[in-house]
């Protein structure tokens, strides 16, 4: 029987962007079912959660991130406009946000249609990968397409829908699975926190009798 994983991803975290190939080769291999669970980032949820005092923890997270990039020989570029609006110099985040609102929704539409997982490796890989201007032009069209979705019929299927109310729901589902960042992925009730602990998810579903992927 396929075992279902949720899997929780913010369109704002690098990590997250780093673990999609992982996430994508765990579903290739093993009979399981990734969900894509999107939630906002920590700083759109978490009005206060970056304060300038916390500037170093954000420093490192940046530089960890951008290191275990290189450790992976992956491509991973801060993003350029940041998915969120923030004044980098007070950490002050605007009450309005146009990019990750709608990130997270389509993300919560790429689920619906069945291809939540390959939406977010394409966007996320998108975002991360340097291009500058990535939410302008046709660079997130290409990348549903890539993903095998139509970005115009899921930005219509947004008007007047009720995604945020999923996305209230997986931030909540994440909590209660005993952990609050990304990228986590669950299984049976078992957060797996981080991009290095895909293998050890891996491990745990072969503890569980979880096999390889049936064949065509």
């Amino acid at each position: 029987m396929t075992e279902p994983v949720d899997l929780y991803v913010s369109f704002r975290s690098p990590f997250s962007a780093l673990a999609m190939p992982d996430y994508r080769a765990l579903a290739r291999d093993l009979d399981i079912a990734i969900r894509l669970r999107p939630v906002l980032p920590l700083a759109v949820r978490k009005a206060d959660f970056f304060r300038p005092e916390n500037r170093p923890w954000v420093e490192h997270v940046r530089m960890d991130a951008l290191r275990r990039a290189e450790m992976l020989g992956r491509v991973l570029i801060m993003p350029d406009p940041d998915p969120i609006v923030i004044d980098h110099a007070t950490m002050q985040v605007a009450a309005e946000q146009p990019h990750i609102h709608r990130l997270t929704r389509l993300g919560i539409e790429a689920e619906r249609r069945g291809r939540g997982l390959d939406f977010a490796v394409e966007v996320l890989g998108l975002i991360f990968s340097g291009t500058p201007d990535w939410n302008r032009g046709e660079h997130l069209e290409r990348a549903a397409q890539r993903a095998g979705l139509d970005l115009t019929a899921m930005e219509a299927a947004l008007i007047g829908g009720d995604h945020d109310a999923d996305i209230a729901a997986n931030q909540q589902a994440l909590v209660a699975s005993g952990h609050w960042g990304v990228p986590t992925g669950v299984v049976r009730g078992e957060p797996f926190f981080g991009q290095d602990r895909v293998d050890t998810l891996r491990w745990r579903l072969g503890t569980l009798g979880i096999g390889p992927r049936p064949g065509p």
